[in-house]
């Protein structure tokens, strides 16, 4: 699961060097993206900016997620068992599998049980010299996930076999391994960084076994990488990957109408209806695994009464919202996840747009002349919010029919995602992407009361009945009781009315006609192995 909304880079990365004959020789493939990702130590950060720029490129997990089967499938674990008890998971890892080797690191083996042991016990004991070298962040998916409670232990059976031994049966571990933040890491890059003191370079200077390496990274401009030649899957069909940081959605139309690049990420629905008449290009899109919202703090007063933030919604008009930020592209949210998901609970029905009805339960709250409030929002659009002024502006309207005086403030993407993670916020303007099919890629990290420390739950709700619903949906493979389990949570999350559902977006991207065999992903990752640019 990932935010969908782009994060600022980390002032301590800097350029690396790239030699100027390969840029030479070859022809890239250029992507136009939506901003800079936080870093490149993708288990820091939870902005799909940022496994799109590392997990999606540069590193693989164990396991991956195959999206057209709807199933997980190997990566770097060629096979796997699973015990009677659901307990204990034996991974045996694929031969000869090579990190990458550049000009500040050769490896002097090949991936191994280490790697493993080492890429997860950094993120779960708090004894390993790694575990702090994170700054503010931590671990936020490894927290929300509850990894630190669910693994008891990783152990290394011998170089090439790994066994995870859990305390309690959970039918979502094998899909949080396809996970970005599951990559794995190079144990001796790691020592070797321990030795020298260098440790912050693992954020700036990333190792894995994935397609592509990094060459260089110039901040809110581009990031250069190449093909790696040791990589063990299929080799990719471009020579070089151009990643072309442009974060004005309309800016990205218009460098891949020029031909600056080949495929612009995040288009804005007009754009996308623009380019379908454009013979030089391409629509390529799909119904995303995504969620656009409004966050309430319920820690905040008044918006720790229920009827409060009930009352918020019924101000809000969502079919002008969803006709002037989406140009009707994106359908009306209701529940956390897309309705084309097993579990989604049907039956639980949108609040309605009735002014009278949330001016009464704000006077049954005790706040008749309402009360002020502030909404935050980022500065420029994305898939899951694509014009931020317009749509803040809108709510901000919405709020002061019910005498609700709300102040809208602009906040750069990396200090509001840093103070909405401490609680900072009254209500923000937040998007979710799911990394797979599973409902649980939305309850845990966004619900759990683990969400809260790690502060990626950006209600700040922690209600034990949520929470054991929450952890009952984990704990069997029956769908059937798993969909009874998260149809319960549905009605807690709609009825305590913790968020403003905005809306279900497609995902799209703008090509150029002579780029074939790239993909949108409904997760909002990124594969440019089958990319063939004519």
């Amino acid at each position: 699961m990932h935010l969908r909304l782009p994060a600022t880079v980390l002032s301590a990365l800097v350029p690396l060097l790239v030699a100027v004959p390969a840029l030479a020789l070859a022809k890239p493939l250029t992507v136009c993206t939506e901003s800079s990702p936080d870093g490149f130590d993708v288990v820091q950060y939870n902005s799909l900016v940022t496994t799109n720029a590392s997990a999606d490129v540069i590193f693989n997990p164990l396991v991956a997620y195959d999206e057209a089967a709807k199933k997980v499938v190997p990566a770097l674990a060629d096979k796997w068992e699973v015990s009677d008890d659901g307990l204990t998971y034996t991974f045996h890892l694929r031969p000869n599998v090579q990190f990458q080797t550049t000009d500040y690191f050769k490896p002097t083996r090949p991936l191994n049980a280490d790697d493993v042991v080492f890429t997860f016990t950094r993120m779960l004991d708090d004894s390993n010299p790694w575990h702090k070298v994170t700054g503010p962040s931590g671990f936020p998916h490894a927290q929300s996930m509850g990894l630190t409670k669910l693994i008891k232990s990783v152990t290394k059976v011998d170089d090439s076999t790994v066994k995870f031994e859990l305390n309690e049966p959970n039918a979502t571990f094998l899909p949080i391994l396809t996970m970005g933040f599951a990559s794995i890491y190079s144990a001796e890059y790691a020592d070797q960084l321990l030795k020298a003191g260098k440790q912050t370079d693992l954020n700036a200077k990333p190792i894995g076994t994935g397609p592509f390496v990094l060459k260089s990274y110039t901040k809110d401009a581009l990031i250069r990488y190449e093909v790696n030649p040791t990589y063990w899957g299929p080799k990719p069909k471009i020579d070089r990957l151009i990643y072309a940081i442009t974060p004005d959605a309309a800016v990205r139309a218009q460098k891949v109408k020029a031909g600056e690049c080949q495929i612009a990420l995040s288009p804005k629905p007009q754009d996308v209806a623009d380019a379908k008449n454009e013979k030089s290009l391409k629509v390529v899109q799909t119904p995303a695994f995504m969620t656009a919202f409004v966050a309430l703090n319920t820690e905040k007063k008044p918006l720790d009464n229920q009827k409060v933030r009930q009352a918020l919604n019924l101000a809000f008009d969502r079919a002008t919202y969803l006709k002037v930020v989406f140009d009707n592209t994106a359908t009306p949210a209701v529940n956390p996840w897309p309705p084309n998901t097993w579990s989604y609970d049907k039956g639980i029905q949108p609040y309605p747009h009735d002014i009278a009805k949330a001016k009464q339960l704000l006077a049954e709250a005790g706040l008749p002349n309402g009360f002020s409030t502030t909404i935050w929002v980022r500065p420029t659009g994305s898939v899951l919010n694509p014009n931020p002024k317009a749509g803040a502006e809108l709510l901000q309207a919405d709020f002061a029919k019910i005498g609700v005086k709300a102040d809208v403030k602009v906040i750069e993407w990396g200090e509001l995602i840093k103070e909405a993670k401490q609680g900072q916020h009254d209500s923000l303007f937040m998007g979710w992407a799911g990394d797979n099919g599973d409902p649980d890629n939305y309850l845990s990290p966004l619900f759990s009361c683990n969400a809260v420390k790690s502060g990626i739950n950006f209600a700040r709700y922690c209600d034990p009945q949520l929470d054991k619903l929450i952890a009952e949906g984990k704990t069997t493979a029956d769908i059937g009781k798993r969909t009874k389990a998260y149809e319960a949570a549905q009605k807690i999350i709609h009825d305590e009315a913790l968020w403003i559902p905005l809306g279900y977006p497609m995902a799209a991207a703008i090509t150029r006609a002579n780029v074939s065999g790239y993909q949108v992903s409904p997760f909002g990752r990124q594969n440019f192995g089958n990319v063939v640019v004519q």
